[in-house]
């Protein structure tokens, strides 16, 4: 059986990752690069990319393709667009990156190290209300707390 981490992993040997300060410079020479975020809408709302769409990672098979209810039509009409796919971390992105390569998409990357990179790097993050996110508030909301319940049970 494979671990979270084991599929993570092994999909990191197909896909192409962009480390932030990469992304940011492409960001400003590419007009036509699209950011999708595939966190969770809440997560979303609480700092993202500015420009970046939202297809949570639950959705992502239907919102890339036509006559879904979920559809996202500036996604399904990216298949051949420059993407670029971000979470919190990057470990969701690279395995979203692997499913849209296996669904016909040929110039898909993930964000190395997710939202927590680029907010390390200090580059602009954004609210739902387009607002500028504060990056000492927002580090806190990227610091993982497990509660006693998520650890792994001792044997």
């Amino acid at each position: 059986m494979k671990s979270y981490n084991d599929l993570v992993n092994d999909c990191l040997t197909h896909i192409e990752e962009v480390f932030p300060w990469d992304l940011a410079d492409e960001i400003a020479e590419n007009p036509d690069l699209l950011l999708i975020d595939v966190s969770e809408p809440y997560e979303f709302s609480r700092a993202h990319i500015p420009g970046s769409l939202n297809v949570a990672r639950g959705i992502l098979e239907s919102a890339c393709e036509y006559d879904y209810d979920e559809t996202v039509p500036e996604f399904a009409a990216g298949r051949d667009r420059n993407l670029v796919l971000v979470c919190r971390s990057g470990r969701r992105s690279a395995l979203a990156t692997y499913t849209l390569m296996q669904m016909g998409f040929s110039k898909v990357r993930s964000l190395k190290t997710g939202l927590r990179g680029w907010n390390d790097d200090e580059y602009p993050l954004v609210d739902d209300q387009q607002k500028p996110v504060n990056p000492d508030i927002i580090e806190t909301y990227f610091t993982s707390r497990l509660r006693p319940e998520q650890h792994k049970p001792k044997s």
